[in-house]
């Protein structure tokens, strides 16, 4: 998906009415043994990801809050990938300055994406999704120092404990998942990264029937998976932990079954997607709980085209298969 973004000093309420409302998709091929699974497509949000919701709620609350200020406040977020993306796609769109502490281990198309969004990237030294511990993230202790000594200047949104995360994701995604559905949902399975997906949509549908199953992903240890964390090797965020008990499943995904999904999907389904659906894929095939009745929702974070680098690296695809597979990738987004 191509991200434009152009100058100016658009209202947050504009953004918000371009948010959300993303397809939810049959998976005819890829499970042989099912006839329920459906995928919800978030990179047909603005900016290609499912972290326009989070992104958008946290400006808009921030704003509200007196905490952000045109013309005065300058943003800053520590990121991996997506989130930065979208807050930096949304402060050139209101006329903010951003800075973001990223991990040089990001991948180099997602850099360009930001620095085009008009972002300051800070780089750190860190793994390639950052961690939450004490002592351990340099990119969110960046941002805490720069935030420190400058209170006055820089405001985070700290996606990592923002409510306003969880709160675009219960009150958006997990209502428009129970629509799509008709409420006949068996499980809802996603990735954890600060953990307020999972939980937004989690707490929404048990909510509406305290049997769906919600089932969290997470990739092994020092893994290569963008965007995703494991929590056996970073503390757990804030954010996850004031709502983890909707979780009934908790899975571990190597990067080589993450890839091979990646690849089985584009092959079986003609989607080519980022590395975290390939790690929600593999979730389903390694899931204890079994499920005879109900839609399974799976959800897809982002599509492969900030990956290049990372799919070449690993040896997933050539530079020329790349490009040819994602050029003739089913457009999930036409008809949005």
């Amino acid at each position: 998906m191509q991200i434009q973004s152009t100058s100016g000093n658009k209202d947050i309420k504009e953004i918000l009415k371009r948010i959300g409302n993303t397809p939810l998709i049959k998976l005819n091929k890829i499970f042989n043994d099912s006839d329920h699974v459906f995928a919800k497509i978030e990179w047909c949000n603005p900016t290609g990801s499912v972290k326009a919701r989070p992104a958008s709620w946290m400006i808009d609350e921030g704003e509200k809050a007196g905490n952000l200020v045109r013309n005065k406040t300058t943003m800053i977020e520590p990121t991996s990938g997506n989130t930065g993306v979208a807050l930096s796609f949304f402060a050139k769109e209101l006329g903010y300055n951003i800075e973001l502490a990223v991990p040089e281990r990001m991948s180099n198309e997602t850099k360009e994406i930001l620095k085009t969004n008009g972002a300051k990237l800070l780089e750190t030294e860190d793994d390639l999704c950052p961690r939450v511990g004490p002592g351990t993230d340099q990119a969110i202790a960046l941002a805490a120092a720069l935030i420190k000594n400058h209170p006055e200047e820089y405001y985070s949104p700290n996606q990592y404990e923002n409510d306003a995360n969880f709160r675009s994701h219960y009150n958006g995604t997990g209502p428009e998942i129970w629509k799509q559905t008709n409420g006949d949902i068996s499980a809802f399975i996603s990735g954890i990264g600060t953990g307020g997906t999972i939980t937004g949509v989690g707490t929404y549908l048990k909510k509406k029937n305290p049997e769906i199953k919600i089932i969290a992903v997470q990739p092994q240890k020092n893994h290569n998976i963008q965007g995703l964390r494991n929590l056996e090797e970073s503390e757990k965020p804030e954010l996850f932990k004031r709502r983890s008990n909707v979780i009934d499943e908790m899975i571990t995904i190597s990067d080589k079954e993450s890839f091979n999904m990646i690849k089985k999907l584009a092959v079986d389904e003609n989607i080519f997607a980022g590395p975290s659906t390939g790690t929600v894929l593999a979730g389903l095939n390694k899931t204890k709980t079994k499920f005879n009745k109900g839609s399974i929702v799976l959800l897809f974070g982002d599509n492969a085209s900030k990956y290049k680098s990372i799919y070449t690296k690993f040896n997933l695809y050539s530079e020329k298969e790349f490009d040819i597979l994602l050029n003739n990738s089913q457009n999930l987004c036409k008809n949005i």
